[in-house]
């Protein structure tokens, strides 16, 4: 019926479920027309359609928009600060909503990274879209940008 189930304490930590995934216009579930950011975390050139040696389409969700998941640490290897990256995530998302923000890279792993790095900046409720791009993908009727 479009409802989506989730374990207990999900909502809190910010998992979509599995099912309902986006529609073709990457709606989930049809309440959240035009107000969901997908934030993907992989490299700008998979993010354009440049270099897919990965999934067997290459580009990304339209609408979405690209932050790379390194850029969340310092050359040390450690998590940038909470007012650097609560700076940059905001820049990023605008006045949308954090819960209405939904990370997606290309198999939801990489999408954790930024995630964690928004909980990390006071930003927490943002969303994870587990199969992201490569279930995006596995349906070819799905639109697929490269702009």
């Amino acid at each position: 019926d479009g409802t989506a189930i989730f374990p207990p304490g999900a909502e809190r930590i910010g998992i979509v479920a599995r099912h309902p995934i986006p529609d073709r216009k990457g709606d989930f579930g049809g309440n959240l027309v035009g107000l969901v950011n997908r934030v993907d975390a992989r490299s700008n050139d998979r993010f354009h359609g440049q270099n897919e040696t990965i999934d067997p389409v290459a580009g990304h969700i339209p609408g979405a928009i690209n932050r790379l998941f390194k850029n969340n640490v310092g050359e040390d290897g450690r998590f940038r600060s909470s007012d650097e990256l609560r700076r940059e995530f905001q820049d990023l998302i605008g006045n949308t909503p954090v819960k209405n923000v939904v990370h997606q890279c290309g198999s939801g792993v990489s999408a954790c990274h930024n995630l964690l790095a928004m909980e990390l900046a006071g930003l927490g409720g943002s969303r994870l879209y587990p199969g992201s791009w490569s279930e995006w993908v596995a349906d070819p009727k799905r639109p697929v940008a490269t702009d």
